[in-house]
């Protein structure tokens, strides 16, 4: 199968500090991928490289072939779906937050095809009750299905999730990750989300990349989370046991 994503060599400075040293990865249509490591590890910064809101120097990314950095704004905003950690709240309803994403689309007015596929994500985020309630009136889980489904009407190869999940509930984040998931696979979209929560990631990710210190310390499937890897990367000392097939990292006792 033919890579989505290609990561060659990047690297990345804010002045003389090495933020990304060296970072290869390849991503194909459909994997779910979580980006882990520690607070300044350097996993936000590469969400912002993949997407050019960052202009790295040194590298290459290829999307579907094609370098990035060739790419016009209104190219990659089709081909990547992009939710920030914090987005913007405004006095704007559910339905046109959501039409907003087929922006890179619309030439000179709204189409009926930006409407109908406006209406199919509301439906596929149960956000359909809401669409014409006001972002400002939603809860944080709710906005955040709001964000991603303004992202996912991009219709997008790509999508780039930086820490989803955070600042929700366990039930908004199970319900936030369970969505993503399944629309990735229903639609072969490659999902690469950052995250923090170890379990979350395995509960639902199929691949790993794992950065230490700017640079991917580890990547590869379930395997690669083992004890041995969480206290190198986290300085944690864990057990990992399986509950109906599932991994989870339990902390050791202090």
């Amino acid at each position: 199968m033919k890579m989505v994503l290609s990561v060659d060599k990047v690297e990345f400075s804010y002045g003389k500090a090495n933020i990304l040293k060296d970072i290869n990865f390849k991503v194909k249509k459909g994997d779910f991928v979580s980006i882990l490591g520690v607070n300044g590890s350097g996993k936000s910064t590469l969400m912002k490289c993949i997407n050019r809101i960052l202009k790295f120097k040194e590298g290459m990314i290829f999307v579907e072939e094609r370098d990035v950095r060739e790419m016009k704004e209104i190219e990659i905003a089709r081909k990547m779906g992009y939710v920030p950690q914090r987005s913007e709240t405004g006095f704007i309803t559910v339905f046109d937050a959501v039409l907003l994403g087929r922006k890179p689309y619309i030439k000179w007015d709204v189409s009926s095809k930006d409407i109908e596929l406006t209406e199919e994500i509301l439906k596929v985020m149960n956000l359909e009750e809401y669409a014409l309630r006001y972002i400002n009136e939603l809860s944080g889980g709710e906005m955040q299905k709001v964000v991603i489904a303004r992202a996912l009407v991009q219709q997008p190869r790509i999508l780039l999730l930086d820490e989803p999940t955070s600042d929700l509930d366990l039930k908004n984040q199970l319900e936030v990750m369970k969505l993503i998931k399944e629309v990735s696979c229903a639609q072969n979209i490659a999902s690469i989300v950052v995250m923090h929560d170890i379990n979350l990631a395995l509960r639902y990710s199929d691949k790993f990349i794992v950065l230490k210190d700017g640079q991917v310390f580890t990547s590869g499937g379930r395997e690669v989370i083992t004890p041995e890897l969480i206290k190198e990367a986290y300085g944690v000392d864990v057990h990992i046991k399986t509950f109906e097939g599932v991994p989870l990292v339990i902390p050791k006792s202090q």
